[in-house]
């Protein structure tokens, strides 16, 4: 076998070697871990009762983490100090000034006071759910974006224990919610017990809202859509100080956070979110599951 006979000059006969018939290699095989990877990575219609069920626990288990975190009053009292020399060194210290003009002029520190005990989760909520049924391919990747951002804060809420301005001591900070007994603020009145007092820096508000005004400016179409979407954080940031619930610099650990959320899901997804595809490929196959190879033919019979 192998070799075939043939007859030479002097009747002798000599073996030579079979043709070698290439053989194609066979195609390596994709794991199962690298097909559920890609799988897990590429957009999917995301479920209304996973989404409910999962924002609710989110929320439940970083409430619990954020007053679970021990109430270091010594600490947090000389971190204030310390933010504020740090502010008047670099000449933006004028919160109290912001605090005490506002609140001088009644219905607009009331309406500061609700804007800052609702907006928060009011503005936050509706933005996933705009996103949730218009934009469902690009869903999962912003959601990440704010899971991540109120992940790492938790993280600064027990490294750095910060006192507001309103719990500095020897500060002229006005408590306005405490002043003018409105409802709502987790952090003053009736509900102070249920929230840790000395949780400011970053500023969760900030980077709430500056989620949900950089998603509304990348995703909507209309123009006054956008706008509010840049003046929402804006507006935030007065909130905040005005109130004397945050210093400027919480402000600016709550974007370091939404930055570091971003990079995670970029990391994961490989894009920003709002270059993923609007809508979610449909059909029992994704085509960011399948191999590359695959992929291509089928993009390029869906030109044809």
């Amino acid at each position: 076998m192998g070799e075939s006979q043939v007859k030479t000059q002097e009747g002798r006969t000599a073996a030579t070697a079979a043709p070698m018939v290439d053989e194609a290699a066979p195609e390596p095989k994709r794991s199962s871990a690298s097909t559920r990877l890609r799988s897990m990575r590429s957009p999917r219609r995301p479920r209304l009762w996973f989404e409910i069920l999962l924002i609710a626990v989110s929320y439940w288990l970083y409430s619990l983490v954020r007053n679970a975190v021990p109430e270091q009053r010594a600490a947090a009292l000389r971190n204030a100090d310390w933010i504020w020399s740090a502010e008047k060194a670099m000449g933006i210290a004028f919160e109290e000034t912001v605090n005490r003009t506002v609140n001088s002029v009644t219905w607009l520190i009331v309406s500061m006071n609700y804007y800052y005990a609702t907006l928060h989760f009011v503005v936050t909520i509706g933005v996933l759910i705009w996103l949730f049924r218009r934009h469902p391919g690009r869903y999962a990747a912003t959601r990440l974006v704010l899971f991540a951002t109120t992940g790492v804060a938790l993280l600064g809420y027990y490294l750095y224990p910060l006192a507001p301005p309103r719990l500095m001591n020897g500060g002229n900070f006005i408590d306005t919610v405490l002043l003018h007994q409105t409802w709502g603020s987790m952090a003053s009145g009736n509900f102070k017990n249920m929230s840790n007092q000395y949780a400011a820096m970053p500023s969760m508000h900030i980077g709430w809202s500056l989620w949900c005004g950089l998603t509304i400016f990348a995703l909507a179409s209309a123009p006054w859509a956008r706008i509010l979407g840049l003046l929402y954080p804006t507006a935030t940031l007065v909130v905040i100080v005005a109130t004397a619930n945050h210093f400027w610099l919480d402000a600016v650990g709550g974007i370091a956070c939404l930055s570091f959320g971003y990079a995670v899901s970029y990391a994961w997804y490989g894009s920003l979110p709002h270059r993923l595809p609007k809508l979610v490929p449909t059909g029992r196959k994704r085509l960011g599951a399948l191999s590359p190879e695959a992929a291509t033919a089928r993009s390029g019979s869906s030109r044809a």
